[in-house]
């Protein structure tokens, strides 16, 4: 979905210019993404990966 052709109630300008908190607040609910994966989830299951090898040949 795009707010191009949304036209915002507060101030009756199109969204998609952002001209009132309003505006901004629809587009960027609009625009929202998930943001998946990020670098510290990577970052944290690396180590968590590297200390279970690191226990794993210890014990072993």
């Amino acid at each position: 979905m795009s707010c191009e052709h949304l036209i915002c109630a507060h101030c009756a300008s199109p969204v998609v210019e952002g001209r009132c908190p309003a505006c901004r607040a629809a587009r960027a609910h609009v625009h929202h993404s998930s943001p998946g994966i990020t670098p510290q989830l990577i970052i944290a299951v690396l180590i968590i990966l590297t200390l279970a090898l690191l226990i794993a040949t210890h014990v072993a």
